[in-house]
């Protein structure tokens, strides 16, 4: 499936000259750039290639081993895939509304399970917005990854792009179809559940995304008992023993935002009453990443393109060890690597903190 992936600096006009210079006829350009130059650069792309469909979000992109939040970073695609963009307005509302619009895309193209996916991007509502978008796409075993958007300067809010426009309580999406072989998708979670015990969740808020009691008793308390730190130690602890609902063989990180005075421990991801929970441990995350990438070797002969979502949290621990640019080094050595930092991630039918997704395509 034929790609390119491209880079840019400075004035959003700037930036946008220099990360298009190798792109011809597109039929989709992604991009990803700072909050200032988000509406700039999306009228400037959208001109410039007026019979493409242009999406794209605010925050730090990861571009063939490179990283920089100040910089645009763009992937095009052309016409040896079938792609249907759109977007879902006020999607803290309902988003469900427009999934027989999704419906009709996925029909369009003759999307298969095996060669289509869906690449989004929110502002929020992820839980809602995934429910609703797995209801239509499992119908058609289709796969789906994205990303919550995160970099918006303080007191302003999250913002995507879509053909020329900024929109605000939105997400923006790609149906992507590749006529050249197949696509897959994959979760990488660094996080492990080790020997510690299993708690059910007795009481929450799901409005606030607080977990209140585990087991019938104070939350934070069970978490300061079993990790024999303070409470107010608890969100600082994120990196090293984030919380996981389990599912069977499967876990779905939920990072802690905050305590709060009721001793309530509010998080990024919903924790459902009688979710199955544990306090899990970091693994030896480069072990887990070299085994993420002989996975993917091993599924594919030939990678033309990687899209990936990595949380944010991922990127400040990767960082502070001095491990993200190796990180990023060896996810470019699969392929074209196109990716962004998000404040969470969508995997199929789950919203998730945490962890990387990624979708390869043959």
């Amino acid at each position: 499936m034929k790609n390119t992936i491209g880079a840019g600096s400075g004035s959003p006009v700037s930036a946008v000259s220099q990360a298009t210079k190798d792109i011809i006829d597109p039929s989709v350009i992604m991009f990803i750039c700072s909050y200032d130059a988000c509406e700039e650069t999306s009228k400037l792309l959208a001109e410039k290639y007026p019979e493409a469909q242009i999406m794209g979000l605010i925050g730090t992109g990861i571009a063939n081993g490179k990283s920089d939040g100040s910089y645009l970073y763009v992937t095009a695609l052309y016409n040896d895939a079938k792609v249907v963009c759109g977007v879902i307005p006020n999607v803290s509302v309902c988003p469900v509304f427009y999934m027989k619009k999704i419906d009709e895309q996925l029909t369009s193209i003759g999307a298969k399970g095996d060669n289509t996916v869906v690449y989004e991007f929110t502002t929020g509502n992820e839980e809602v917005l995934v429910s609703s978008l797995n209801a239509t796409l499992s119908r058609k075993g289709i796969s789906l990854i994205g990303g919550t958007v995160f970099g918006a300067p303080e007191g302003k809010a999250s913002v995507v792009a879509y053909n020329g426009k900024v929109y605000e309580d939105a997400c923006v999406y790609a149906i992507i179809k590749n006529n050249a072989g197949k696509v897959k998708v994959y979760k990488e979670n660094i996080y492990q559940k080790g020997d510690r015990p299993y708690h059910y969740a007795t009481k929450v808020n799901v409005e606030n995304r607080a977990l209140c009691e585990l087991d019938g008793l104070n939350a934070a308390d069970v978490y300061s008992r079993e990790l024999g730190i303070n409470k107010n130690q608890i969100t600082d602890n994120v990196f090293e023993n984030p919380m996981g609902r389990v599912v069977g063989d499967e876990v779905f990180i939920s990072s802690m935002k905050n305590v709060n005075s009721k001793g309530e421990i509010e998080n990024y991801k919903v924790i459902n009453r009688n979710d199955c929970i544990q306090i899990l441990e970091l693994g030896n995350y480069e072990e887990i990443e070299a085994r993420t990438r002989e996975m993917i070797m091993h599924d594919f002969s030939k990678i033309s393109l990687v899209l990936s979502v990595d949380c944010v949290y991922r990127y400040l621990m990767y960082s502070n060890k001095r491990y993200f640019n190796t990180y990023i080094s060896d996810m470019a050595r699969l392929g074209n690597h196109f990716g962004i930092v998000g404040g969470g991630e969508q995997y199929n039918n789950q919203h998730v903190n945490q962890t990387m997704v990624c979708a390869v395509f043959e």
